[in-house]
């Protein structure tokens, strides 16, 4: 959409835009008409005062009859109370230190009140509500309307409330002109869809339900059919691009590292791996996405895959999340191969935390080309790092990195290199297509010969005797000679975490925040513990540097460590087979391919696995629900579905990922899966009618502001 991307500053004042920039990440007049409300509220129905449901919200047409002060027992402050009837029954407003109200509540006023029903010392009360006082006699249609007018409710944050947020979109709507629309009038018209300046209107000003609907409809509609534009562009363009090196085909290597595996690959690795040989010896440049369950051997294809590349003399990078997952990549590839192969391929780490002289002999290793094989973190993409013959660029736990990022390792080659990304979080093959349409999709389902099942549990923590038993339970796995993980959302009390799911209601909110469990104040508690006693536990977390990481991995998987306390920088790829209990201590505060990320770290030598997840959700909460749900399945596919419905997808096309802001804002790759793929029939329509784009300027420019957003971020990177 070719928004207006007008800085705030100019519309909103310096003060306003900063705090909009700092907590909310909005920059732009599009950036803010884009934050959508995530839930509409109502004021309620008109409601009589003799029949006021508790807990509810509602709406009363009344009038003020009584209104008295008194100072708070026990603590500084004021009470105002004002008492309402409708002539029929009554009720009581409450303000808290708010004794200036009386000058507008006086007895004889009458107004429409709105709020959440309470109860105190057994009478029915409104606790700071909303009010509308009527100069003259009230209009009941008019009353009516107002208590049944949405009311857009805005993902906020302290700083910026909700009303802020609301005041300033006011602001940009009311000279609000004429949008240059993308989609093609006759594609707008068949698809029913609202002109866009009237659905940012309606999704943020509706006057009825029916109105929000309708605009969030054509806004959904706008964004899979950019989406899939940008996609198909893409596509095309791949298709169009030769390579004119040498075939990056299989030769040799691969048949002696297949000899020295002392297992037989799956049928699945055989057959994703024969696709991806089939990419390396064509023309233009593979872009294929591997999915495949936790520990189903992705790795070992990739490895495979950059075998091949070496074969013909080229070079193949893998790019981490983290640093842990870089080296444990780095040392699994090392045992694979063995020290003389790994030693003739110049295997190579290259992460931010290397030492002066390691970092030069890395960057000498890749220039010249004797580094054919490079594992390493977010410092490949660094501009000092040159390579001499990229050939593949693997990108492990592709959700963890944005598009541009991608794009900026693949841009190292001097010619366009092959591109194989892995996920360990699937999602179905049919959604796969649609939503990384640019991508072709391999799926590995079955798991290694001799894996054993992961047994999951819930255990809340109001349930001490549970607990009490969980701790003992690692003692004795730790007494079999076994090793365990304790995993905490924060390393210490100072850091905040976010929710990993939005609030659903203004109570949860509000609700009381309990201390989150931290890797810090964890450890010296199971430390502690009698049942513990003689046992060796440290912690890894991200503070630490890559020296210290790399010390205690070492020592954990050198089995000196019984228990590893850590954040979540142990979620993907440590590989530790005498790992097989895992302790989640806060489990609500993680995603569900988060947790199944997680416990998939354990059970993965050929021994039962753990997993035992803590919490304090309430009963019959959606919290505890997920996590019950991850318990009672280990079918990653069938929880990514959850997953997606419950959580936005991370960015598409742009450089945020899952836990940023989404460049899908209104769409849901489950719920919408069917206009998804509607969409990317119309825009494949479009392409074929007209290639260049031509007869479809505003479509063009669009693609191509968004492909300039993504050359500008390169340049920042």
């Amino acid at each position: 959409m070719l928004l207006p991307q007008t800085e705030l500053v100019r519309v909103l004042g310096d003060r306003t835009a900063k705090s909009f920039a700092k907590h909310l990440n909005l920059h732009t007049l599009a950036d803010l008409l884009q934050h959508y409300p995530r839930r509409y509220g109502t004021r309620g129905e008109l409601t009589p005062l003799f029949d006021l449901p508790v807990g509810e919200s509602v709406s009363v047409v009344a009038d003020v009859v009584q209104v008295q002060e008194r100072r708070m027992k026990g603590k500084a402050g004021s009470i105002l109370e004002v008492r309402i009837t409708d002539g029929k029954g009554f009720l009581t407003l409450t303000f808290f230190n708010q004794a200036w109200r009386q000058k507008d509540l006086h007895p004889g006023v009458r107004g429409l009140f709105a709020g959440k029903i309470g109860s105190y010392r057994g009478e029915l009360q409104l606790a700071h509500p909303e009010y509308e006082l009527f100069a003259e006699e009230v209009d009941t249609k008019a009353a009516k309307a107002w208590a049944e007018e949405p009311i857009p409710i805005y993902s906020a944050a302290s700083a910026v409330p909700t009303w802020a947020i609301a005041k300033a979109i006011g602001v940009i709507l009311d000279t609000l002109d004429e949008l240059e629309d993308e989609v093609p009038g006759d594609i707008a018209k068949t698809e029913k869809l609202l002109p866009l300046a009237e659905a940012f209107q309606k999704v943020h000003r509706p006057a009825k339900t029916s109105d929000y609907k309708k605009a969030r409809d054509t806004l959904r509609f706008h964004e899979a059919f950019e989406l899939q534009a940008t996609l198909v562009q893409r596509r095309l363009s791949n298709l169009h691009i030769k390579t004119t090196s040498r075939p990056r085909a299989e030769a040799g290597w691969v048949s002696k590292l297949d000899a020295a595996l002392p297992f037989e690959l799956t049928n699945d690795q055989v057959s994703v791996s024969n696709e991806i040989f089939e990419d390396l010896e064509r023309e233009h440049p593979m872009n294929r996405l591997l999915q495949g369950e936790v520990g189903s051997g992705k790795t070992l294809v990739a490895l495979r895959a950059m075998l091949a590349v070496c074969d013909s003399g080229g070079q193949a990078a893998l790019l981490a999340p983290t640093e842990v997952l870089a080296s444990q990549h780095f040392e699994s590839i090392k045992r694979s191969l063995g020290e003389d192969l790994a030693k003739q391929l110049g295997l190579t780490l290259l992460t931010g935390q290397l030492n002066t002289a390691d970092r030069k002999r890395a960057l000498l290793g890749t220039v010249s080309g004797k580094a054919q094989l490079v594992v390493g973190t977010h410092a490949l993409i660094a501009e000092k790092v040159e390579f001499f013959d990229l050939g593949l660029v693997i990108i492990d736990e592709q959700h963890r990195f944005g598009v541009e990022q991608r794009e900026a390792l693949r841009q190292k080659g001097k010619l366009p290199p092959h591109t194989l990304t892995m996920t360990a979080t699937p999602i179905p093959r049919t959604l796969a297509v649609s939503v990384f349409g640019d991508l072709d999709v391999s799926t590995i389902t079955t798991l290694p010969k001799g894996r054993q099942a992961i047994v999951s549990h819930v255990v809340q923590l109001a349930d001490q005797s549970l607990v009490a038993r969980v701790w003992s339970r690692l003692a004795e796995e730790a007494a079999n000679g076994r090793q365990a993980f304790v995993v905490c959302p924060r390393i210490d009390e100072t850091e905040v975490v976010a929710d990993v799911y939005e609030p659903e209601s203004a109570d949860l909110e509000a609700s009381v925040k309990r201390p989150i469990a931290s890797v810090l104040g964890l450890i010296e508690s199971l430390r502690q513990l009698p049942v513990l006693q003689g046992l060796t536990i440290e912690a890894l977390h991200g503070r630490q540097s890559a020296e210290e990481k790399a010390t205690v991995m070492a020592r954990f998987v050198a089995g000196e460590i019984n228990i590893l306390v850590s954040t979540t920088v142990i979620e993907v790829g440590v590989d530790v087979a005498n790992a097989t209990a895992m302790v989640i201590v806060d489990a609500d505060r993680f995603g569900i391919s988060q947790l199944h990320q997680l416990r998939g770290r354990v059970g993965r030598g050929g021994l039962a696995g753990l997993c035992l997840l803590l919490t304090a959700a309430e009963p019959d909460s959606p919290a505890l629900s997920r996590l019950q749900a991850v318990a009672a399945t280990t079918d990653g596919f069938e929880l990514s579905e959850l997953d997606l419905e419950l959580r936005r997808e991370g960015d598409v096309l742009g450089a945020v990922q899952s836990g940023g802001r989404s460049s899908l804002r209104l769409l849901s790759v489950i719920k919408d899966a069917e206009l998804i793929q509607r969409a990317r029939q119309i825009v494949t329509d479009v392409f074929e009618k007209d290639p260049t784009l031509e007869k479809h300027p505003i479509l063009a420019e669009s693609l191509q502001r968004i492909e300039q957003a993504s050359a500008d971020y390169l340049m920042k990177s």
